[in-house]
């Protein structure tokens, strides 16, 4: 049977989604408590890979396992989990069921706060400087007219196409500061911090708006800007169609 495992986890302390050999990774730390605890090795498959530092608020692996599993096992495999990762719940899927290729879009967030703030440290950008909202909220706009986003990409990347279909793009106020929303159907690696960067050197008059659209324009990899650190970056929400996640939660998962 194939399980999809819904986690949301703090990145600051872990080099990543993916196992790699640089550190600590949210696949290598759930894979170990589901092998101590069901008494067998899991090798999971992702379905959003964050970079070092970056957050998530919804996440998913998958897993097949040869027995029905009890979501009473949740809390166990929780109390195993470092303070800093939680599974939320579990889902019985189709056998071919795929937690990265099925998934139809994914939302991201990027916040910043403005006024120093030791409980926001960890999870916004300090960003201490005037914006001008009207170039942010136009940038956004902007953004969603166009689809190759190679500008925006990282070198040495391995994809086929940098072709991204954005479906939201936008700008709002938070009591400490701002934060940008994106939805699309894919991105690349380094994309969104990418975007955050660059829009907020619009924002403060440091690239002129048609700079932007010049990048968008005359794509050319990694010709935007990357300077915005990852622990601002949140993934909020991996989006699968037809509801099949709320038609196969597990009971009282």
């Amino acid at each position: 049977m194939r399980y999809f495992l819904e986690v949301s986890y703090k990145g600051t302390h872990y080099s990543g989604f993916q196992i790699q050999q640089t550190g600590g990774t949210i696949q290598g730390a759930i894979q170990e408590a589901l092998s101590i605890f069901l008494k067998q090795p899991f090798v999971l498959t992702g379905s959003s890979r964050t970079d070092s530092g970056v957050h998530a608020r919804q996440n998913f692996f998958h897993f097949d396992y040869e027995q029905p599993f009890d979501p009473g096992w949740i809390y166990n495999l929780n109390a195993i989990l470092p303070a800093d990762i939680v599974i939320k719940n579990i889902f019985e899927v189709a056998p071919d069921a795929h937690s990265r290729f099925d998934a139809g879009s994914r939302t991201y967030q990027y916040h910043l706060y403005q006024f120093k703030d030791p409980f926001l440290a960890d999870t916004a950008y300090y960003f201490p400087y005037k914006l001008d909202r009207a170039k942010l909220e136009n940038a956004a706009a902007l953004i969603k007219e166009y689809t190759d986003f190679t500008s925006f990409s990282k070198k040495n990347t391995q994809v086929k196409t940098c072709q991204c279909t954005i479906l939201e793009s936008e700008w709002s106020t938070t009591g400490y500061g701002l934060y940008y929303q994106v939805t699309a159907n894919r991105f690349l690696r380094g994309m969104v911090r990418a975007l955050v960067a660059t829009m907020l050197k619009v924002g403060r008059g440091r690239l002129a708006p048609d700079q932007l659209q010049q990048l968008l324009e005359q794509p050319r990899f990694g010709t935007a800007f990357f300077d915005a650190p990852a622990h601002g970056l949140t993934l909020m929400k991996v989006n699968f169609p037809g509801g099949i996640l709320e038609e196969h939660a597990l009971p009282d998962a």
